[in-house]
Order: C-alpha cells, then sequence, then structure tokens
C-alpha cells in the first residue's frame, strides 16, 4: 500500500495558481483539496448507483479524521446508501431544528392567529420583554421544563406572581396550538406551574366616594385640554370598558356620539354600541387631535403605557392597591346605585345576556343604555361635588 500524504507533508504543500485534488495514495478516494488562497480541506469521491459524486468533509478534519471518514463513506455505499445525500438530509434536519426556535414558534403563531386574538399586540409585547431573552433562542427540540421554570421564577421575582402566570398561560396556548399541528412535538408545561390562585385573588376593590373625588381631582384638564392618560381614567368609569378597548380605540369608532366596537376588538367576540353619555363625550374632546394620530387616547399614535401613570394616579389619590380594572367594578357598582336594571347595566358593561335569553333578545337596548349612562354621569357629578346620589330616576315605560 502507498505510504500517502503526511501531516507535515500537507502543511508544507505550497498552494498554485489554481484549484487542486490530490489523491491520497494512503486512502481510497479521498483527495487533499488546495484552494489558490493556501486553505486546504478534505473531500471523498465515489460513485453510487453509477454517478460520480463527491462528499465533502468537515472543515478543521485532521488526515487522521479524514481516512476514518473515507473509509466509513465507502462502506455506507457498499451498504447501498448515498453519504452525500445523507449529509444533506442530516443538515437539512438540523437547520430546521435551528429555526424552529420558541420565538420563531411565537412569531409564526401570531402571524397565523393574531387576528383572532383581542389582545394579540400586548401580548407580543410581553413575551418580546419577558420570554423571547430569556428562551426565544432555545430550538423546541432542546427545550425542557426547567427552561421554563426557571424563566417564570425570573419574572416572579422581578414581576411578580400573576405577571408570571400571565406569561405562562400565554406561551401554553401557543405550546398547544404547535402541539395539535405536529407530530412530535410535547408541551413542557404541566399545571403545576401555576403559581397564582386566581380565586383566593379575585378582585372585590370598588373605589369609594372620597377615592372618586380624589381621582376626579387629580386628573382635571388644564383650560380644557387633557392629559390622555387622565381622559382615559374619566372615560373608563364614565362607560364601564374594558381598559384595553378604550386605550386602543380609534377616534373613527366614535360617530354621532356613539362608540362602535368592533368583534375583533372585545371580548364577545360580537359587535358592541355604546351610545356615550354627553360627560363621556366631553371628555373626549378635551383630549387634542393631532394629525396622523387615528387613537383617541394619544398624542403620539402609540398605545398608552400604563404602568406609571397609573402608579402616580395611585399617590395623587393615596390609595396603593387600586388598578385601572377597579373602575370597571366600580362603574358597574355605580350604576346599580344610580337604579339602573341589573340588564342593562351589564349591556352598559359589555356583557351578552346569559343563556336563552341571549339566543332569542336580539333588542339592542340602545335608548335604555343612553338613560343608563346619563344617569352615571349624573350620579357621578354629585359625588364629585358632594351632592350625594341625587340621580334622577330612570323613567320606565308603563304597561300597554
Amino acid at each position: 500500500m502507498a505510504k500517502g500524504f503526511t501531516d507535515i507533508a500537507i502543511r508544507n504543500l505550497k498552494a498554485g495558481t489554481q484549484r487542486q485534488e490530490i489523491p491520497d495514495a494512503g486512502a481510497k478516494g479521498l483527495y487533499l483539496v488546495v484552494q489558490p488562497s493556501g486553505k486546504k480541506s478534505f473531500a471523498v469521491r465515489y460513485r453510487a448507483n453509477g454517478v460520480p459524486r463527491k462528499l465533502t468533509l468537515p472543515k478543521g478534519c485532521t488526515l487522521a479524521a479524514a481516512r476514518k471518514l473515507a473509509a466509513d463513506a465507502l462502506l455506507a455505499v457498499e451498504q447501498g446508501h448515498d453519504p452525500a445525500i445523507t449529509k444533506r438530509e442530516v443538515r437539512a434536519k438540523a437547520e430546521a431544528a435551528n429555526a424552529a426556535t420558541v420565538q420563531a414558534l411565537c412569531e409564526a403563531y401570531f402571524k397565523r392567529e393574531s387576528g383572532k386574538l383581542r389582545t394579540a399586540h400586548e401580548r407580543q409585547l410581553v413575551l418580546q420583554r419577558l420570554v423571547y431573552p430569556e428562551i426565544g433562542k432555545i430550538p423546541l427540540a432542546d427545550l425542557k421544563r426547567s427552561d421554563v421554570v426557571e424563566m417564570l421564577d425570573k419574572i416572579e421575582d422581578k414581576n411578580g406572581t400573576k405577571m408570571s402566570d400571565l406569561v405562562l398561560a400565554f406561551i401554553r396556548r401557543i405550546f398547544r396550538w404547535h402541539e395539535s399541528r405536529t407530530d412530535d412535538f410535547v408541551s413542557p408545561i404541566v399545571s403545576s406551574m401555576v403559581r397564582y390562585d386566581a380565586a383566593a385573588n379575585r378582585g372585590t376593590r370598588v373605589l369609594t366616594d372620597d377615592e372618586i373625588r380624589k381621582l376626579w381631582a387629580a386628573t382635571e384638564p388644564k383650560e380644557n385640554v387633557s392629559e390622555p392618560f387622565h381622559a382615559l381614567v374619566r372615560f373608563l368609569l364614565l362607560t364601564g370598558a374594558r381598559r384595553s378597548e378604550a386605550n386602543e380605540m380609534p377616534r373613527a369608532e366614535v360617530k354621532n356620539g356613539v362608540w362602535t366596537l368592533p368583534p375583533e376588538r372585545n371580548k364577545i367576540k360580537a359587535e358592541l354600541t355604546r351610545p356615550l353619555s354627553q360627560a363621556a363625550q366631553r371628555v373626549l374632546a378635551t383630549v387634542p387631535v393631532v394629525e396622523g394620530v387615528t387613537l383617541a387616547f394619544s398624542l403620539t399614535g402609540r398605545v398608552l403605557h400604563l404602568t406609571k401613570p397609573t402608579e402616580a394616579l395611585r399617590q395623587a389619590i393615596g390609595a396603593a392597591d387600586i388598578r385601572l380594572h377597579d373602575l370597571r367594578r366600580s362603574t358597574r357598582t355605580l350604576l346599580s346605585r344610580a337604579g339602573v336594571s341589573a340588564d342593562i347595566a351589564e349591556w352598559c358593561l359589555g356583557h351578552a345576556l346569559p343563556g336563552i335569553r341571549g339566543t332569542y333578545d336580539k333588542h339592542t337596548y340602545i335608548p335604555e343604555m343612553l338613560q343608563a349612562y346619563e344617569a352615571l354621569a349624573t350620579l357621578i357629578d354629585n359625588i364629585v361635588n358632594d351632592r350625594g346620589d341625587r340621580v334622577v330616576p330612570i323613567r320606565r315605560k308603563a304597561p300597554h
């Protein structure tokens, strides 16, 4: 058997002006590839099914390793396999696995499903801030339950238990979606990962009359011009709307004093129509209209970030436990104080009638809701001005 190459001979081999393939006399099918730049590599040449083939060996391969790989490749050929095709398949699977990261999955999910989600934008922002930096680059094939737990621990320590569970709910839904569409993915999330006891922490907070007065004073417009957040707070109390419904509201949704919320922007997935009280319309009018900005409560075109201004509002009111969702609960309580019937109050909050009544009763209740909202506005005005509950009773139609 010919001696073939040695490591020293390869190292001392000079490059020519053209690319060279020099056969190794010590290993069948093995070639040393020398580039004009001086770079050297190995390749194996063989025939598979009568067709000439070439297998490029990994960069940095030593002579001994190259000879071993060449022998393995030729053995595979004898057994009816084509090592070049096998290599491409392995590389393609590896590239696919690397591309199928947690972040790639999340982005694919939102691309396909965001139209079905009322809060898709908020979810994406949460994932970008809290999930992608921690597990976004991990391939799904390598994702372990411990990776998710470690991420949730960090979120809980820094952002609280409720945020940790909110993130968990978001990624659980995405993983289940992927699980239903693939053959071999199993979600690493289990039920015991939940940390927040929703039942034990169910909100009961309702603003007192004194707190409503302080809230109104803290959100007073200056020369009939409001800060967008201040106007948003008043609007929420006057309408009972969910904060995302109002915060993301384009001005175009309000026409002739009626706010029409499309199905994709509300929780019940049906068009909601709210006739706004005169007080609510005045609040909207205090927010300056900026050219090119479509959102009702924005001067920049971007949805308001609520964390910092909400904290400032808490300090102004002197109540550290108040949340924006408490306004919605307070509105519902005030509607009852104003003598509004339970059904109309639920319509005002955007709740559908329950059970069989919701199926058959298709009345819009627009006049009744407007009357209820005006009664609510009157009651809030009386509270703010310390006049108590003096509200004009809602007149009910006499039976025919």
